[in-house]
């Protein structure tokens, strides 16, 4: 089985919805997606995501089910540096201090995720995640997956990055911290999945591209910024937090 999931289009926050380049970026996603053979597509219900959706989905002639836990993951938490509140975005100086961030068990257990019911959350994705795969034909099974119906479908998530990479970390058994604060996905990045049944009766999944964005250099266009920091601190143009 393959799983594709994509971040949204540049956003327009104000409106939850695309800015003009993030529609320009949707079209020329669809050109892509829609020559795939896609057996279900999933989306998250805020706009921006059901937005870059749209123009794929009316190509195709086809629906997505909309799913209320692909919403972006979102938990207010108070963080040491006293500013900024999703869960996903903490200074570097803060987060790589605490080595239990790194494990994939222990990560939760930072205070300021307790305070804020990130557990409760990170399961319920996660767990909504597992139960989807199930209808699939994969159920989970300690860190793998058991093969009930072996398949080589492909599924298709529009989503958000904060979410993508609790989906990836459920996938690929890490903590999310580090795919949270040391990768980016672009507006419209693909990100693409396929489980490996090396063995019969389990499959584990390994992550084929991070963030593909070559329908976008394809169309001779550059990735929106957004999702990215200054890349040198006197850059008082880009993003600082």
């Amino acid at each position: 089985m393959k799983l594709l999931i994509i971040r949204h289009g540049d956003p327009d926050y104000t409106i939850d919805s695309l800015t003009e380049t993030g529609w320009t970026e949707a079209r020329l996603l669809s050109a892509r997606l829609s020559r795939l053979d896609v057996k279900s597509f999933y989306c998250s219900p805020l706009g921006r995501a059901r937005d870059t959706a749209a123009p794929t989905l009316a190509a195709m002639h086809r629906e997505a089910e909309i799913l209320p836990w692909l919403r972006e993951f979102a938990p207010k938490v108070q963080k040491p540096d006293g500013h900024g509140y999703v869960a996903w975005d903490w200074l570097p100086q803060d987060w790589t201090a605490r080595d239990y961030f790194y494990d994939k068990d222990r990560w939760m257990e930072a205070p300021e995720f307790q305070t804020a019911g990130v557990p409760d959350e990170y399961r319920w994705v996660t767990g909504e995640l597992d139960a989807l795969l199930a209808r699939h034909g994969y159920v989970r099974d300690g860190s793998l997956y058991r093969a009930a119906r072996p398949n080589e479908d492909t599924l298709v998530f529009f989503c958000h990055f904060g979410l993508e990479c609790v989906l990836l970390s459920r996938l690929l058994n890490i903590s999310p911290m580090p795919l949270w604060h040391g990768t980016c996905a672009a507006p419209t990045a693909v990100t693409t999945l396929v489980t490996e049944e090396r063995r019969p009766g389990f499959a584990s999944f390994r992550m084929g591209s991070f963030g593909d964005i070559s329908h976008l250099y394809a169309a001779g266009r550059e990735p929106s910024f957004s999702a990215r920091f200054c890349e040198t601190y006197s850059r008082m143009d880009q993003r600082h937090d």
